[in-house]
């Protein structure tokens, strides 16, 4: 009768969780009152818990609405600040395993790295020791946002974030203001588009590039992008990753080198 009608969970491997109530009906003082005793009861539990309400037009935070995810790569420890209702990937020992398989097809790279797709600096900055520079672009402003406090945690000086998206970029290469596109000599681009995949100009500009990585959450407009990639690419390398248990949903990494 209060007209909740969905739970959202953000958890991680650092014992932090969000949980977000999503109402059909605005949020009134008794709301906050009531999510604060929960929150309260369940932290005497031992649970480092935050809880966000949302409905339409309205957001109510508690405290805050963002965990700090801490990931072991390679034997180094990555924190990734991950905010609520926006994109990260949602299995944390599975992206383990795509952020290693990532920086190995990539470890006797040259030059610099261009990435599409950014979000939050997921791959960016575990890739970044793998190149001279990095430059990366995202739309979502709550991602950037993470990105450039994520690039500043870790200590990462060769990685810049543009705010705009695949598709902008790609049209805007030529008349980007405040980057020197010059200074960056990409051969390699990785791209981790949506479920739709890259847009036909994204796509033919992808094509420019040496050496493509490939991360896809949908392996049906994958192999529909492959088979024009694969007109002047060959593949070297490919993985898939079960990011979604019990689902018929499966993660593809595809590692292409120019012929």
């Amino acid at each position: 009768h209060h007209r909740l009608f969905q739970i959202d969970y953000l958890s991680t491997q650092s014992q932090q969780i969000i949980v977000s109530l999503l109402y059909h009906k605005a949020l009134e003082e008794d709301w906050q009152t009531a999510a604060k005793t929960l929150r309260s009861q369940l932290q005497q539990q031992g649970f480092n818990v935050q809880i966000v309400g949302r409905a339409s037009k309205q957001k109510i935070c508690l405290e805050q609405d963002y965990v700090d995810e801490i990931l072991n790569v390679h034997g180094k420890g990555y924190i990734y600040r991950q905010v609520e209702n926006s994109f990260t990937q949602p299995n944390a020992k599975m992206n383990i395993k795509m952020l290693e398989w990532a920086r190995d097809c990539t470890k006797n790279s040259t030059g610099d790295l261009l990435e599409l797709y950014c979000g939050n600096g997921n791959f960016s900055i575990a890739l970044a020791d793998n190149f001279r520079k990095v430059l990366a672009t995202e739309i979502s402003k709550s991602s950037v946002q993470s990105a450039q406090y994520n690039i500043e945690k870790n200590g990462v000086d060769n990685l810049q974030i543009i705010r705009m998206s695949a598709e902008e970029f790609t049209q805007a290469m030529n008349r980007l203001k405040g980057i020197d596109l010059k200074s960056y000599e990409c051969n390699t681009i990785f791209v981790d588009p949506p479920r739709a995949g890259l847009d036909q100009a994204t796509l033919d500009m992808v094509q420019n590039y040496e050496r493509i990585l490939y991360i896809s959450c949908n392996p049906e407009t994958l192999a529909d992008n492959l088979k024009q990639l694969s007109q002047t690419h060959k593949i070297e390398r490919a993985a898939l990753f079960d990011q979604f248990p019990y689902t018929h949903h499966i993660e593809s990494g595809v590692w292409l080198i120019r012929k």
